[in-house]
């Protein structure tokens, strides 16, 4: 079954405890919470502050994705702040799995991601060491941008990649992703979809996240 992140950016932060409340009852599996530095990505957005007010709010997983050019730098802080798994990208660390291994000592779970116009090769032979995979299928920075579906095949691939050498990595997509293409998307080989305005402007968002749990996946998300 497909498990639905919601973007917590798309969220309605003067409400942001209803906003969050509603996403725990409309069965979402975990929050994604977008970390941008404004070097890495042309935007910012929140520090460990806030992730610190989201953890308080919501009993919800963590997910947080570092879009940083020195995440390392702030591993501990948001860990301290609530996160249950940290996310870098690969463009900023070809040789990631050290940092990996510095996310796990600090108690929580590592993933990689790759923006769209990185090969989805480079990143493979890094899986060994991470927990997720995240998948940006839009640049980063903005949200409610279209979903770039030169991205689908890179999704097959990393899935392949991963079934073939039976690793537990899970594999997540998160940019443009809505009730539209959440079908292709998870076809393509998706465990996790990350959806930002998708879900938090939908008007039903119990009948969103029914939909998708009901489209199937390749395998259980972990």
């Amino acid at each position: 079954m497909p498990k639905i992140a919601p973007s917590v950016l798309a969220a309605d932060f003067a409400h942001l405890a209803d906003d969050l409340a509603e996403a725990r009852r409309a069965g979402v599996d975990m929050l994604h919470l977008d970390i941008m530095d404004g070097h890495f990505v042309p935007n910012i957005s929140f520090g460990p502050n806030v992730v610190g007010t989201i953890n308080k709010l919501t009993e919800l997983f963590l997910d947080v994705h570092l879009m940083l050019s020195e995440p390392e730098k702030y591993f501990e802080a948001f860990v301290k702040a609530g996160a249950d798994a940290i996310t870098f990208h690969l463009e900023v660390h070809a040789e990631p799995g050290t940092y990996a291994e510095q996310i796990r000592e600090l108690g929580v779970r590592p993933g990689i991601s790759i923006n769209p116009d990185m090969d989805v090769e480079n990143v493979l032979p890094h899986l060994k060491h991470f927990d997720y995979l995240l998948l940006m299928s839009v640049f980063p920075g903005f949200g409610g941008q279209q979903f770039i579906t030169s991205v689908l095949p890179k999704i097959s691939r990393a899935r392949d990649y991963v079934d073939s050498n039976k690793l537990d990595t899970v594999i997540m997509v998160d940019g443009g992703v809505d009730a539209n293409n959440a079908a292709e998307v998870i076809s393509a080989g998706a465990d996790i979809l990350v959806m930002g305005t998708a879900f938090f402007r939908s008007r039903d968002k119990i009948g969103l996240v029914e939909k998708v749990k009901k489209l199937g996946t390749p395998r259980e998300a972990s």
